[in-house]
């Protein structure tokens, strides 16, 4: 039925028409909608239309090999649909939808389940991933693919997505995007970023994932009001950044991992400097850690709080004196605010005493927490066998929470 430009049509598995066909015979422009059924994947969309299930019941199951549905054209809008079933092939990227090559794409309001990937864009532009509830296959982490994948796509906008039990969402090679208002959760990287700069990374909310936000080899982003907590495991960080410069980390809530910021020679561009304000690091194993740190990092009106360390270094030579710090609130701070201003008489210094040895040897760890580890610990505090490492001067240390 055809009425104001529209392909209306309504059909389950059953009739001959298959979804290809119907595909093939819109023209530009035409809405398919589709009823509640299972309708045959594998499609190819190389034509700007609309198809749209209305509630998630139609169901657009893949074949088990490739892609379920492929778009190849702009102006293409995929709607309220539920897309399952692709390929399991790492190596050819077998993804719910994936868009080659085209902008102007909407993939809004669908849910993807045992697909491998879930929304992959390559080259796609101007597009928007907004609402969608992804899942990958029920296989061990490793072996999942990306619930959203960013390659070479440039202006686009992922926001409101529910991504859980997938591998990573990763934005690689992709500059000015905005990342806002996702919650991810039982993942690997909830958001990676690789060489991609100049984004807006705000309000996603990710847990119980082996890292929270890394960001590697970027620069010009601003992330804030962001909430991270509960990436634990051998490398459970909340935002890390490896050789990453010219970022502003701002408002953001760092909670119950095992480290709060993790900072791998970054800033990395000689004359570049991030800045890390109004952020709160809470209950962290470590609230910091530094890495080969070479260049200057600005750290204001941050609450430190319920850290078991509030900074770490380790690597021997780093010039952690080059960060500056100013207003931040540490909950270990022992001085006076005589005046009643708020800010501390004397400075807050955060020394590192024996603890350097498991900081630069990894083996020694295995004594962390130990009454041995302890009581040299307390020993050299009190009388120091061996040069304690300055790691933070804050001159103006907050004697109040920034945060309530």
């Amino acid at each position: 039925m055809r009425k104001l430009g529209f392909l209306v049509l309504a059909f389950n598995i059953c009739l001959a028409n298959p979804l290809q066909d119907a595909i093939n015979n819109a023209n530009d422009g035409d809405v398919i909608t589709l009823g509640a059924g299972v309708y045959e994947g594998n499609i190819l969309i190389n034509k700007p239309i609309t198809i749209d299930g209305k509630d998630q019941k139609a169901i657009i199951r893949g074949n088990g090999t490739g892609d379920v549905i492929k778009i190849t054209s702009g102006n293409v809008r995929l709607l309220n649909l539920t897309i399952e079933n692709s390929g399991n092939s790492h190596t050819t990227i077998d993804s719910g939808i994936t868009c080659d090559n085209a902008s102007d794409i909407l993939i809004e309001g669908n849910s993807l389940k045992s697909t491998l990937f879930g929304v992959n864009f390559k080259q796609c532009n101007n597009s928007k991933i907004l609402n969608n509830k992804i899942t990958s296959k029920p296989v061990d982490l490793g072996l999942r693919g990306d619930a959203i994948r960013l390659w070479y796509s440039h202006d686009n906008i992922v926001e409101g997505n529910y991504v859980y039990d997938s591998r990573d969402m990763v934005v690689w090679y992709s500059s000015n995007n905005i990342i806002r208002k996702n919650y991810g959760e039982r993942g690997r990287y909830s958001l990676h970023f690789m060489y991609a700069g100049k984004s807006l990374v705000e309000e996603n909310e990710f847990k119980q994932n082996s890292v929270g936000i890394f960001f590697m080899f970027s620069s010009g982003s601003l992330v804030r009001n962001n909430k991270v907590f509960s990436s634990t495991g051998a490398f459970g960080v909340g935002i890390g950044m490896k050789d990453t410069s010219d970022f502003v980390i701002e408002n953001n809530i760092l909670s119950h991992n095992a480290r709060g910021l993790y900072l791998d020679q970054s800033p990395f561009q000689p004359g570049t400097v991030n800045v890390f304000k109004n952020n709160q690091i809470l209950y962290n194993t470590s609230g910091i850690q530094f890495h080969a740190t070479q260049h200057k990092s600005i750290f204001e009106n941050n609450d430190f709080i319920g850290n078991m360390e509030v900074a770490i270094n380790d690597t021997p030579g780093s010039k952690i004196a080059k960060n500056e710090w100013s207003n931040n609130y540490f909950d270990d701070y022992a001085g006076f605010d005589r005046d009643k201003n708020g800010i501390g008489d004397i400075a807050y210094k955060n020394f590192t005493y024996l603890d350097s040895l498991w900081q630069y040897y990894p083996n020694l760890r295995f004594f962390y927490g130990s009454s041995i580890m302890t009581i040299l610990n307390f020993i050299a505090r009190l009388a120091p066998f061996s040069e304690p490492e300055l790691l933070i001067t804050d001159s103006m240390p907050k004697t109040r929470p920034n945060h309530d």
